[in-house]
C-alpha cells in the first residue's frame, strides 16, 4: 500500500482529500502546516503532496528543506496550490517537486496526477535496476545509490535534475527535444511547461560548472549529450 503525507492548512480540504485517497486504498498521513510535515518524514511516505500558503513554513521552504535532506529527496513533491502564476510554478518545478496543481480539482484528476508520478518512480527504477554506475570522463552517476560525483567530489541534484542528466548521458550523442525529455522525465499525465526542460538544464550545467559543455543545446529542438571527454 502506497503511503501520501497530506500537507494542507485546511482541515476541510485534508479531510475531503483524504477520504478519496483512502478509498483508492492510500495510506494517508496528514499535516496542517509546514514544520509537523517534516516531523512527519520520518514514516517514509512514498509522496507528498504540498499547499503553499501556511503560516509559519510555506510549502516552497518545506520543499526546499525536504531537498536537501539525502535520506528524504527522491520523495516526489506534488504542489497542490491556488497560485496560479507561471512563476510560482517555476519556483515549484525549479525546488524539484514532480508536479503542480492548481486548485480546484477533482479528486479523480488528483488521484491520476499522483498515480502517475507514482507510476513514474517505479518505472525510471526498474530502467536504472540494470545500470548501477554510468561514467563519462570525470563524471560518475552512481544510479543504486542516487549520487553524482564531478571531480572525485559529490554534488546533490534533486530527484528531477538526477533522472534528467542520467536519461542525457544514457543517450549520448542523440538530439532529444523538449518534448521527448518531458514526457520521460515528468511522464504522459503530467501536465508542465517546456521551459521547465530549461530551468532543470540550466541547474545542471552550474552544478557541472567547467564541464558543462557535456550538455550541448540544439537551437530550436532540445539538448544532447556530448560523450567525447
Amino acid at each position: 500500500m502506497k503511503k501520501i503525507l497530506l500537507v494542507d492548512d485546511e482541515p476541510d480540504i485534508i479531510e475531503f482529500l483524504k477520504y478519496n485517497l483512502e478509498q483508492e486504498n492510500f495510506e494517508v498521513l496528514v499535516s496542517y502546516d509546514g514544520k509537523d510535515a517534516l516531523k512527519k518524514l520520518s514514516y517514509k511516505p512514498d509522496l507528498i503532496i504540498l499547499d503553499i500558503m501556511m503560516p509559519e513554513m510555506d510549502g516552497f521552504e518545506v520543499s526546499e528543506q525536504i531537498k536537501k535532506n539525502k535520506e528524504y529527496n527522491d520523495i516526489p513533491i506534488i504542489f497542490l496550490t491556488a497560485k496560479s502564476s507561471e512563476t510560482d510554478e517555476i519556483k515549484g518545478l525549479d525546488l524539484g517537486a514532480s508536479d503542480y496543481i492548481q486548485k480546484p480539482i477533482s479528486p479523480k484528476k488528483l488521484i491520476a496526477r499522483i498515480k502517475s508520478n507514482l507510476r513514474k518512480v517505479d518505472d525510471n527504477a526498474k530502467k536504472t535496476s540494470d545500470v548501477k554506475v554510468l561514467k563519462v570522463g570525470s563524471l560518475v552517476i552512481d544510479v543504486e545509490r542516487f549520487v553524482i560525483t564531478i571531480d572525485g567530489k559529490q554534488k546533490f541534484f534533486p530527484r528531477k535534475e538526477f533522472q534528467l542528466i542520467h536519461f542525457l548521458a544514457s543517450n549520448p550523442g542523440k538530439v532529444l527535444t523538449r518534448e521527448s525529455l518531458l514526457k520521460e522525465i515528468w511522464g504522459n499525465d503530467v501536465y508542465v511547461i517546456d521551459r521547465t526542460i530549461d530551468v532543470h538544464i540550466r541547474k545542471i550545467r552550474e552544478k557541472l560548472d567547467k564541464h558543462s559543455e557535456l550538455i550541448e543545446t540544439v537551437k530550436g529542438v532540445g539538448y544532447r549529450f556530448q560523450n567525447n571527454q
